[in-house]
């Protein structure tokens, strides 16, 4: 099972990725949205905001998200790492119910391209 500290670098990691990427990806990534990521085996929650192609952790804190943000993650820990490390399509995880995406109809659309 991965740790707090393994979600937070995958985390880091998946921003670094965001940053570098191109095209299609880049513009879904360059929206300025409150998100939230509920690790759900480690009943943790990571806050922050995805703005300017990054993705900026602003903290953790125990169990489901308190506020809502407008774009909602919940995943294990070790999916978590699994995705960011190419192991894990997210696509596939989101059909199997591995991985769940809340958010807005036309940020849905946007995101798409990160799928």
């Amino acid at each position: 099972m991965a740790t707090t500290q393994e979600c937070r670098a995958a985390l880091d990691k998946l921003s670094d990725n965001l940053a570098r990427a191109d095209g299609d990806v880049r513009g879904a990534a360059s929206l300025d949205r409150s998100l939230s990521c509920h690790i759900t085996d480690l009943d943790q929650t990571f806050t922050g905001r995805l703005e300017g192609g990054r993705i900026r952790v602003d903290g953790v804190a125990p169990g489901p998200p308190v506020t809502k943000a407008q774009i909602r993650l919940a995943m294990t820990g070790d999916d978590l790492v699994a995705m960011v490390d190419g192991e894990l399509n997210f696509a596939k995880a989101w059909a199997a119910g591995r991985v769940r995406l809340e958010a807005g109809f036309r940020d849905l659309l946007r995101l798409r391209s990160l799928l």
